[in-house]
């Protein structure tokens, strides 16, 4: 996939917003990528899709709750292969499941919108690892470049981006 087409159909969902945005590490930033806006086109989705489908070796995937579930949906049916959903904490309810769906065996790759600081990816790996399963690697849409791959890298697990915040910001100028 061609990175600048990917990166066109992000801006076309009016994803990169400009202003003072609070993150959800808790720090500000001043510009913002609203996953929102390109999770819901479905011809940006559908890219998305395509494009992790490309650096997919038949590993199973996951995606982390809330944000990846459209995109770790859309993988799978663009690949065929099956996937769980890692909540963000056990639910208190029903069946009590953190990973939702059948547990995988051979490797997983995590799938995220946006990596900032990388914890919710961590978070999804080590819940993963956790129940047994097998997770070195973590695609994300955008990665903010402030510190996940850093953050990864210290828990043996390699972030690779389809875009980076550097691409995004200067394409939109």
């Amino acid at each position: 996939m061609d990175t600048t087409r990917l990166v066109t159909a992000l801006l076309e969902t009016d994803a990169v917003r400009f202003g003072e945005f609070e993150l959800s590490h808790g720090g500000t930033s001043d510009y913002y990528v609203d996953k929102y806006r390109f999770e819901t086109d479905p011809t940006a989705l559908s890219l998305v899709a395509e494009a992790f489908a490309e650096r997919l070796s038949g590993e199973r995937l996951a995606g982390v709750a809330l944000g990846a579930v459209p995109l770790v949906a859309a993988t799978a049916v663009e690949t065929d292969t099956p996937y769980v959903v890692v909540r963000k904490a056990t639910k208190g309810y029903g069946t009590g499941n953190r990973i939702e769906g059948e547990l995988p065996d051979g490797e997983v790759v995590v799938l995220e919108d946006i990596a900032t600081t990388g914890q919710s990816a961590l978070d999804a790996v080590e819940a993963l690892r956790d129940a047994g399963v097998t997770v070195d690697r973590v695609l994300v849409v955008v990665d903010r470049q402030e510190g996940a791959t850093e953050l990864l890298a210290d828990a043996d697990v390699q972030l690779s981006s389809l875009v980076t915040a550097e691409q995004l910001l200067a394409a939109r100028e």
